[in-house]
């Protein structure tokens, strides 16, 4: 109903309430002549209450291909680094804030009883006992002056979110994640003596039988995702065959075959690790000690002042998909991205060569680097015959292999070259002229290239 619709009805009302107002004032005038009294009610006030239905139409919905973004992809890529940069910082607070601060009961214990009361606190599906055994490596880790754990705590920062994001996925204890610190110090490329390589240590065989590519180009053992998935599943399978989480750390060290007869020495009644512990190999006596210490020390290490290095200055990354052969120095002269940087994110190609011929493989980038890759590709494929080139001669190939093994050291206080060559297995000369050095003098927080596999812990 309009609102000149409205005024009409209201005039048409009044009007009514008017003339019958009259007509009865009309009537007692009459009756007043006549000497009748007669009393008429007369309301000289109206009140009209008026009701009506306005209908609204809908609004139409904003077409989707109407709209425009406020960031672009480049922008938001951007927002994203630093969104995750921000995120794995609240992470770390979460997790150690409550194993930063000694609590009134701890203020007066002695050190095992403070351990053990520690470990206690770590609940966990892995069980964490504590004996003379395990505070050996607990020591080790904050007190020794080789200990890695600084510079574990800083790699953790960027290992630490895909390694968990994987055991969810595989529905296991994230604690789990404390097994890469003990095999390889979060280091993709550590190689031992006797040719176990990347974060989970595998064995060519048992790489290849977890279904990881090794070849002359690509070391799927040192993908860190890839191998992480593959060390889910191992692990996973040898918790379902013992049915407890230490004996499968042990079979993990060992072999499941080393285990079992570990059992069968031990008369078959076997709960946990410790009821086996006398008859396993030598190295595997300390391995799941190894473990428990790690766990300690990474949540408590506030608590021992221990800090930890800088963190890697690209923590969020992606993945994109390469589908032609292309060499790490097309990406880094398109984006302006450091070729060391390629290298670090994506271990697994040994002579910076992405040989996707006949099969898609990733590429792991700095967040704010994947929207450039993208919009820039045909460009970064177009460079594939000058970046190539050399690389068909197999002479050249054996070269850039043989140069592709190796590792930044960072020199720590105390350190010396003699006590670097020793620990790496090489010699000062050799060092001296990997980095062109020509003096034995080094500084702490001075970077050293070592043209050998990174040596375990």
């Amino acid at each position: 109903m309009t609102l000149r619709n409205i005024i009409v009805l209201l005039t048409l009302v009044f009007s009514a309430a008017t003339t019958t107002a009259q007509s009865k004032l009309n009537i007692f005038k009459r009756d007043k002549k006549h000497q009748q009294s007669v009393v008429v009610p007369v309301y000289d006030t109206i009140r009209v209450v008026v009701t009506d239905t306005v209908k609204v139409e809908p609004k139409a919905a904003p077409r989707m291909d109407t709209l425009t973004l406020k960031q672009t992809p480049k922008q938001i890529d951007s927002l994203l680094d630093i969104w995750h940069t921000l995120s794995a910082r609240l992470s770390d607070k979460r997790f150690f804030e409550p194993y930063s601060e000694t609590t009134e009961s701890e203020s007066n214990m002695k050190t095992d009883s403070l351990y053990r009361s520690r470990l206690e606190d770590l609940v966990s599906p892995v069980h964490l006992p504590y004996n003379y055994i395990v505070r050996q490596y607990i020591d080790q880790y904050l007190t020794s002056r080789w200990s890695p754990l600084s510079e574990v705590l800083a790699l953790s920062k960027f290992y630490f979110p895909i390694i968990e994001e994987e055991l969810i996925a595989a529905n296991m204890p994230v604690e789990l994640r404390t097994l890469a610190i003990i095999e390889s110090n979060l280091s993709p490329l550590a190689t031992s003596r006797v040719g176990a390589v990347g974060l989970w240590q595998f064995m060519p065989s048992t790489g290849k039988n977890l279904g990881l590519e090794i070849n002359s180009l690509v070391d799927e053992r040192c993908d860190i995702l890839l191998s992480t998935r593959s060390a889910c599943r191992f692990l996973k399978d040898l918790y379902h065959m013992f049915g407890d989480w230490t004996l499968a750390l042990a079979a993990y060290n060992c072999g499941p075959g080393n285990v079992n007869k570990a059992i069968a020495r031990a008369g078959g009644d076997v709960k946990s690790f410790w009821d086996i512990y006398d008859f396993l190999p030598r190295e595997t006596r300390g391995y799941v000690p190894k473990f428990i210490a790690a766990s300690y020390a990474y949540a408590y290490h506030n608590l021992h002042n221990v800090a930890a290095e800088p963190t890697p200055d690209c923590i969020a990354t992606d993945t994109v998909m390469v589908h032609r052969t292309m060499h790490f120095g097309q990406v880094a002269s398109t984006l302006d991205i450091p070729i060391e940087t390629l290298r670090r994110l994506n271990p697994q190609y040994k002579i910076d060569i992405v040989p996707a011929a006949r099969k898609a493989y990733s590429l792991r980038l700095p967040t704010r680097y994947i929207t450039d890759f993208i919009e820039n590709q045909q460009t970064i494929y177009s460079k594939d015959s000058a970046y190539l080139k050399e690389y068909i001669n197999p002479a050249n190939l054996d070269k850039k292999r043989a140069e592709g093994v190796g590792y930044t050291y960072t020199v720590r206080k105390g350190d010396n070259l003699g006590l670097i060559a020793k620990r790496n297995r090489t010699t000062v000369k050799e060092i001296m002229r990997w980095n062109r050095l020509k003096s034995t003098v080094i500084r702490p927080g001075q970077k050293l290239r070592i043209n050998k596999p990174k040596p375990r812990a």
